[in-house]
């Protein structure tokens, strides 16, 4: 059986990187940095809870909108304190 499962995505990747690359310029010492801000994403993502999709409509249709202010904001919760958590980590590392 050959299945293609190339469509299937956590549905929070999207806001996670829209809402890193938007609140960035509020921390340059990890702006500066791709690699930076792509722990930023991962770290932001791994505190939130997984919602696979296929299709982006899909998941906007069957959420209600106090699941869409409720993902919204844990979204940015997250981002802001992986944004913390990994300027902080990177301080660290620039002292060793």
């Amino acid at each position: 059986m050959n299945v293609d499962f190339t469509s299937v995505r956590n549905a929070n990747e999207r806001a996670v990187c829209a809402a890193v690359a938007t609140h960035a310029r509020a921390y340059p010492g990890v702006a500066n940095d791709p690699g930076l801000l792509a722990d930023v994403a991962c770290v932001a993502l791994n505190r939130l809870p997984p919602r696979y999709i296929r299709h982006e409509v899909d998941f906007s249709f069957y959420r209600s909108e106090r699941e869409r202010e409720k993902g919204d904001r844990l979204v940015g919760e997250a981002v802001q304190y992986a944004f913390g958590f990994v300027q902080a980590r990177s301080a660290m590392r620039a002292r060793a």
